[in-house]
């Protein structure tokens, strides 16, 4: 497995992993820094365990599938080639 398999900004998934690590975050800051009853404390502990879980398995899931092809990574069009090799499309 890859770990620049996890970068795909431009996936959905890529998006609800970091949406999940975030909420977790916040439900662990949210535990330490405020004043909760019982009832609290396991609502808000509940909730960051399941994000955090949450977070693992769109990370799981993200280093498993290959990465979908970019315009950058796939094929090449034929302008593009021409640029490459010195040629133009124009005429003169």
């Amino acid at each position: 497995m890859k770990l620049k398999r996890l970068w795909q900004p431009g996936t959905l998934l890529f998006w609800q992993m970091v949406i999940f690590d975030v909420l977790s975050s916040v439900c662990g800051w949210a535990l330490r820094a405020l004043p909760l009853n019982t009832t609290g404390l396991l609502l808000i502990g509940t909730v960051g365990l399941l994000n955090c879980a949450f977070g693992m398995l769109a990370m799981w899931r993200l280093m498993r599938d290959e990465p979908a092809a970019t315009a950058t990574s796939g094929p090449q069009s034929s302008a593009g080639l021409a640029r490459r090799s010195g040629r133009s499309d124009r005429s003169v």
